[in-house]
């Protein structure tokens, strides 16, 4: 039975792909270190359209009229609050553009908009070496060290020391827990289930924090916060297992990689933790078969997070 490998190594060769949705400009060159807040490409992506529908704003009865009351034209660009159509009179009736954008087309008393294009940046994710550069699209970053990948993550990404918090894999996060000693460090600690906590991470501000587990209902605020917050097991109270306690309890004060990215089935990108190390690491695989004696790790309740063979 070949399964999908969640990795939990202490030394490994880390190669990754980082791709634009569409061609765009490629920001750096093979054989480059890069960190990873450093970004490897930008493309601008098309901005949406939106229809407006002059008549049935106004509360007018035929096509004709609303085109009448349309003092503008296709290309012509407005910005949010520009007016659009109105009436005459004492008191007019006004039509705005809600947002920035470029007239597309008017027709039939409806105004076609596009908002503007919204630049996408890709960021490195870890400090490695850029081994290969794909023209337009993106380039592969590699380096070896510790790799522990993690369930969820918020989109965001940074690096720097790592301090250990938690004194075992489930203690819960508090704000009392967190100081000004810590800002600016990548924090592991255990459980979070109070918003204050998260809160406190992001004002002090931490460059990441790594959880085993967190409350569902603090998947909002999570999501909103800049600094990046990575789980390693899942939501609800879930300990972390004993192989990635144990790596970063014995990496602290290490520069330290937190990717909280999206975990993707399709791309196979899901969030991660590096550690960069002087050494060379093993060949990394993405699946493997089930035998006797390999090591694997439960999913469910109720010994979910635990590893055994």
């Amino acid at each position: 039975m070949i399964v999908p490998v969640t990795h939990v190594s202490p030394l490994i060769t880390i190669r990754r792909s980082r791709l634009l949705p569409e061609r765009g400009q490629v920001l750096v060159r093979a054989g480059q270190k890069v960190i990873a807040t450093d970004i490897i490409g930008e493309v601008l992506l098309p901005g949406d359209h939106l229809i407006v529908d002059v008549r049935r704003a106004l509360g007018l009865s035929r096509q004709g009229e609303a085109e009448k009351l349309i003092d503008r034209h296709a290309g012509e660009r407005l910005q949010k609050g520009d007016v659009i159509a109105e009436t005459g009179g004492i008191l007019p009736r006004v039509v705005r553009s809600s947002v920035d954008c470029q007239i597309v087309a008017i027709a039939n008393g409806q105004v076609v908009l596009e908002t503007q294009p919204v630049k996408m940046s890709v960021k490195a994710g870890f400090n490695g070496t850029i081994t290969e550069v794909m023209p337009e699209r993106g380039a592969v970053i590699e380096t070896n060290g510790v790799l522990i990948q993690g369930v969820w993550g918020n989109q965001q990404a940074d690096y720097g020391l790592l301090l250990v918090l938690a004194k075992t894999p489930d203690e819960e996060l508090t704000r009392a827990r967190l100081d000004v000693s810590m800002r600016g460090a990548v924090v592991l600690a255990g459980h979070a289930s109070q918003p204050d906590a998260l809160k406190a991470a992001a004002e002090l501000p931490l460059r990441a924090l790594i959880l085993a587990s967190m409350s569902a209902d603090l998947i909002g605020l999570a999501s909103t916060l800049s600094v990046p917050i990575i789980l390693l097991e899942g939501f609800g109270r879930i300990p972390m297992n004993d192989t990635a306690f144990r790596l970063l309890t014995g990496n602290e004060k290490r520069d330290i990689c937190v990717n909280a990215c999206n975990w993707n089935p399709l791309s196979g990108e899901r969030p991660e933790i590096i550690i960069p190390l002087p050494a060379n690491g093993l060949d990394s695989r993405e699946t493997a078969e089930l035998v006797p004696e390999t090591r694997v790790r439960i999913l469910s309740t109720p010994y979910q997070g635990q590893t055994g063979t």
